[in-house]
C-alpha cells in the first residue's frame, strides 16, 4: 500500500509505501475507495500546537469510506465486501485514523467494528467519506446537541464544508433556519438549502428570537455574537475552531441564563442518521473530487481558501 505521510507541523506531507495491514482482533483491513480532506489536517501541519493529537509519523485522512477485505477475529455483523464509513471517533482503543493510526490518505486502512457504519445501498463513497466528519459533526451539532426539531428557530454561522450539511439537515429536521455568512457564493447556496432568511452577520437576527445559534466559525467574535444574539434561556453550540479564544461578555450568559456547548465529532448513530439523508437524495451537499496524487495540493487549495464545499480524494 502507498500513502501520504505526516511526520510533524511545518513539514510538507509525503508518499511512502508500506506492507499492507493486517486484521487484528477486532478490526477489519479496508480498501480505501474515498478520503475526505479536512481544514483540520491544514492546521495540523501549520500549527505547532496540533502535534499531541498525533503519533507520527502516521498516514494523515479522518474521513474514510472503504470496502472490507478482510476481518480480524471477534468481528461480527460484516463481510468482505461489505461498503462502510468510519466514524473517527470513540475506538475502543483510543485510537483515531489519520491521528493514532493510519488513515484515508492511504490506499488501505484500518479501522475497528465499533467505528463502522454500513453504506446504504448506491451511495457514492466520496459522499459517505465526506459524512464521516463534515456531515456527521453536523448532524450531531444539529440534532445531538443542538436539540434542532420542528419549529426550532436556528440561526447557523458559516456555510463552508460543515454549514452547508448543518442548514439542510436542520431544514429537514423541522426547523426555521437563519443563516449569517458575508459569502455571497454561501448566502446563495443556504437559500437554496432552505433556508428562510440570510445575512452578514449573526446580530442582524438580534430580534429573531432564535432558540439556538450554531457557530461553525469559531472565529472568536462570531461565539460572542451568538451568544449576544441567542434568545433568553436559548442555546449556542460552537464547533468551529478558527480560534482557540474568544471575549465574551459573560453578563449575557448570566441574565439571560444561557447554555453555551461546545460539540466535537459524532457518534456512530450521528453517522448512520447522516447516512440515511444522504441516502434519501434530500441531503445532497456540495463535494470536489481529487485523486490520490492530487492530495498534497489539495490541502494547498484548503488553505488558500479555494474549496467551496468539501474536497475528497476518490480512489481508483
Amino acid at each position: 500500500m502507498k500513502g501520504w505521510e505526516f511526520t510533524g507541523t511545518h513539514q510538507p506531507l509525503r508518499v511512502v509505501e508500506k506492507p499492507d495491514p493486517t486484521a487484528k482482533p477486532g478490526y477489519v483491513v479496508l480498501k480505501t475507495l474515498a478520503g475526505g480532506l479536512c481544514h483540520s489536517d491544514v492546521s495540523a501541519l501549520d500549527i505547532e500546537s496540533w502535534m499531541g493529537s498525533f503519533n507520527v509519523p502516521v498516514i494523515m485522512g479522518h474521513e474514510v469510506c472503504g470496502e472490507i477485505v478482510e476481518i480480524g477475529e471477534g468481528v461480527e455483523g460484516y463481510e468482505i465486501g461489505d461498503i462502510v464509513a468510519v466514524c473517527p471517533l470513540y475506538a475502543k482503543d483510543g485510537t483515531t485514523p489519520g491521528y493514532t493510526r493510519d488513515g484515508g490518505y492511504g490506499t488501505m486502512t484500518t479501522a475497528p467494528v465499533e467505528q463502522l457504519v454500513k453504506v446504504p445501498a448506491g451511495l457514492a463513497p466520496a459522499k459517505a467519506a465526506a459524512a464521516t466528519d463534515a456531515g456527521a459533526t453536523s448532524y450531531h451539532a444539529v440534532c445531538t446537541v443542538g436539540g434542532v426539531g420542528p419549529g426550532t428557530k436556528v440561526g447557523i454561522i458559516g456555510v463552508g464544508g460543515l454549514g452547508q450539511f448543518a442548514v439542510r439537515i436542520a431544514v429537514l429536521k423541522g426547523a426555521e433556519v437563519y443563516v449569517a455568512t458575508r459569502k455571497p457564493s454561501a448566502q446563495e447556496r443556504a437559500l437554496s438549502l432552505g433556508a428562510k432568511e440570510v445575512r452578514p452577520s449573526i446580530t442582524d437576527f438580534a430580534d429573531t428570537n432564535l432558540d439556538v445559534i450554531i457557530d461553525f466559525a469559531g472565529a472568536g467574535k462570531t461565539t460572542a455574537d451568538a451568544l449576544n444574539t441567542v434568545k433568553q434561556y436559548g442555546k449556542v453550540v460552537l464547533v468551529g475552531m478558527a480560534s482557540d479564544k474568544s471575549e465574551i461578555y459573560t453578563y449575557s450568559m448570566i441574565f439571560k441564563e444561557l447554555t453555551f456547548m461546545g460539540s466535537q465529532g459524532s457518534t456512530t448513530e450521528d453517522l448512520r442518521g447522516c447516512l440515511e439523508l444522504l441516502a434519501s437524495g434530500e441531503l445532497d451537499p456540495k463535494i470536489n473530487i481529487c485523486s490520490f496524487d492530487e492530495i498534497a495540493e489539495g490541502i494547498d487549495r484548503l488553505r488558500r481558501g479555494e474549496i467551496d464545499g468539501r474536497l475528497v480524494c476518490v480512489y481508483d
